[in-house]
């Protein structure tokens, strides 16, 4: 009998830690997203989670930091800060954000890219590589530009505008000859209003000296990396802001123009 019991709680504690650990793998299958992305349009910009939040969510991502300051890139576990003057800053884990993507990245696919490419041809290439257009993909390119566009954004204060208008007033910066990451995300047309559909891909330059939300480029050869994503978690911020807002109208063609 007792020997009956070990073996029973021996099954059970084996049993326990399997699907403990079954769960912690699926969750790397997944990309965490703090508020949405028609929030965002509406000059939802306060700040609702921490950088040290989001790294318990990943090592890879895209967002936007407080008050809509700067451009983000997550790449390697390490968040830097794109911001209007068109400089890389490394922000401080207490730094929040009112939108972001975040996973961990797992590679699934990987490709050689040896011939030249702008954007347009790029992002067909990638078109081609995707099985399905039905799940998530986080996309990372790591290359040589002889040319690369990229955006970034001034500081907000309240009460705020909606993005469509402080992007009149964005920063442009054009790079030439340089060693960069492309890192972002491709989803599906039916996540119209939680994020941005199709790509979403921000840049920055091997030394971390530039970089930002990326415009265009001319790709003279490197490395595309994909990892498939089948889970999405969405948190949304808890404030009368977002909870005051009117997202029942499709700002989809909006965001077109806001992205592009």
């Amino acid at each position: 009998m007792k020997y009956t019991l070990m073996c029973l709680l021996s099954t059970v504690f084996i049993l326990l830690l399997t699907t403990s650990s079954i769960a912690q793998e699926s969750e790397k299958d997944a990309i965490y997203q703090t508020s949405t992305i028609d929030a965002l349009q509406e000059g939802v910009f306060e700040g609702n989670a921490t950088l040290q939040i989001l790294g318990k969510f990943g090592n890879f991502g895209i967002g936007t930091f407080q008050d809509l300051d700067g451009e983000m890139v997550l790449i390697d576990g390490y968040f830097y800060q794109i911001k209007a003057d068109g400089k890389v800053y490394q922000p401080v884990n207490s730094t929040q954000t009112p939108f972001a993507m975040i996973t961990f990245f797992e590679l699934d696919m990987q490709i050689t890219l040896e011939y030249p490419v702008d954007l347009k041809e790029l992002l067909s290439r990638i078109d081609s590589l995707l099985p399905t257009k039905n799940i998530f993909y986080a996309i990372r390119i790591d290359g040589d530009f002889s040319y690369v566009k990229t955006r970034s954004v001034p500081k907000q204060t309240k009460p705020y505008s909606r993005l469509a208008d402080v992007v009149k007033n964005q920063s442009i910066f054009e790079l030439e000859n340089l060693k960069g990451t492309i890192i972002g995300y491709w989803l599906p047309e039916y996540m119209k209003g939680i994020s941005s559909t199709g790509y979403h891909l921000h840049f920055i330059s091997a030394d971390k000296k530039s970089g930002g939300h990326l415009l265009g480029c001319q790709m003279t050869g490197g490395i595309i990396s994909l990892d498939y994503t089948y889970k999405y978690n969405l948190d949304l911020p808890v404030q009368s802001d977002f909870f005051q807002l009117d997202l029942s109208g499709n700002k989809h063609k909006e965001l077109e123009k806001i992205e592009k």
